[in-house]
């Protein structure tokens, strides 16, 4: 299905810019976007997947990873082919690199913003996530479905890497309840060889999703030799702190994938390590991932050091909440940030 790409901009020399991420393509006559899913058609910018899921799945929304926010309800997570990255370590790039690597193909299976919310409802769900695939590269459609989606009760997660544009986020605000956002390297270096991206917008986008008030969560997939050094684990930690000590900061397993099959797995004891920098530098929450952990998958009150939240399994999706409503602490009071209900 194809739609208007209305997050976008025509040009005095008959180009249009694309306005939904960071990488501000300019695109004349049927050329695609670095994403492949948004491409110009006689002379509007079409969003090429609109209404076509390449993924959906019916998950916990601690898989996001989100554990500040709902704990143990169920997100209907979604995700169309196409990304605006290229991360040779992309765990789903059988679908967000499938229109580069099959000659601008777009597949995916017909999910209009109703059915996605219909489908939310009556399966118990209490959030609509746009994920697998980067999510602003189909904008438009998330925006329709989160806008819906809010009108029927239901929240709404970007889980993303945060190229997203200042524009992009001051639409999404009104809808989009979290983030989960990734900070993948402190090192531009990284990201333009691995990613094909620049560090600079993601801390931006940090930075301007926090002020506008939504929920943000940041996950790091530490990657053994290539981003997992004491001082670039420390760097990130404290950017963290420097927008807030209470933004839960996820540390997650590597392990070999796409084109990075020949680095081994993240060893445990690099996010013990991490676990430890990131309490040096204040930060109120911290998690592992892609491993069974208990201890530092749970979440402890910051006041009284109590564990509040108890979770298991390599994604910590086993959860028993002790928190009271608004996430009250029962043992101190202390009202723990996130969204709680």
């Amino acid at each position: 299905m194809s739609q208007n790409a209305w997050l976008s901009k025509k040009l005095k020399n008959s180009k249009i810019l694309c306005e939904a991420c960071s990488k501000a393509c300019v695109l004349s006559e049927d050329e695609y976007g670095i994403c492949g899913v948004r491409k110009v058609e006689d002379g509007q910018l079409k969003l090429l997947v609109y209404g076509l899921a390449a993924a959906a799945n019916i998950d916990p929304v601690e898989k996001k990873p989100m554990f500040h926010f709902l704990p143990q309800s169920k997100a209907f997570s979604l995700g169309t082919v196409g990304c605006n990255f290229s991360c040779k370590f992309c765990q789903n790039h059988d679908i967000s690199q499938y229109p580069k690597e099959n000659n601008h193909e777009i597949v995916g299976r017909e999910f209009p913003p109703e059915h996605i919310v219909k489908l939310a409802l009556e399966h118990g769900c209490d959030s609509i996530a746009y994920t697998y695939n980067e999510p602003i590269v189909f904008f438009e459609y998330t925006y329709d479905t989160a806008k819906l989606a809010h009108e029927k009760g239901l929240k709404n997660i970007y889980v993303t890497s945060g190229y997203e544009t200042h524009k992009a986020i001051d639409l999404l605000e009104p809808y989009i309840d979290g983030m989960n956002i990734d900070i993948k390297s402190f090192s531009n270096e990284f990201y333009k060889e691995i990613c094909g991206a620049r560090l600079k917008p993601v801390l931006e986008t940090v930075k301007y999703a926090h002020e506008k008030g939504i929920w943000v969560e940041i996950t790091t997939l530490l990657i053994q030799g290539k981003n997992d050094s004491d001082e670039e684990i420390r760097e990130i930690a404290k950017f963290i702190a420097s927008v807030d000590k209470s933004i839960p900061w996820h540390l997650s397993a590597f392990h070999p994938m796409y084109k990075m099959l020949d680095i081994p797995r993240t060893p445990e004891s690099t996010l013990l390590r991490a676990y430890k920098i990131g309490q040096e530098e204040g930060l109120k929450y911290l998690y592992i991932g892609n491993i069974d952990n208990e201890d530092h998958e749970s979440t402890y009150c910051p006041n009284c050091k109590k564990r509040v939240v108890d979770r298991s399994g390599n994604i910590g999706q086993y959860v028993i909440n002790k928190l009271r409503d608004n996430g009250v602490c029962p043992l101190c009071n202390y009202e723990l940030e996130g969204v709680w209900k």
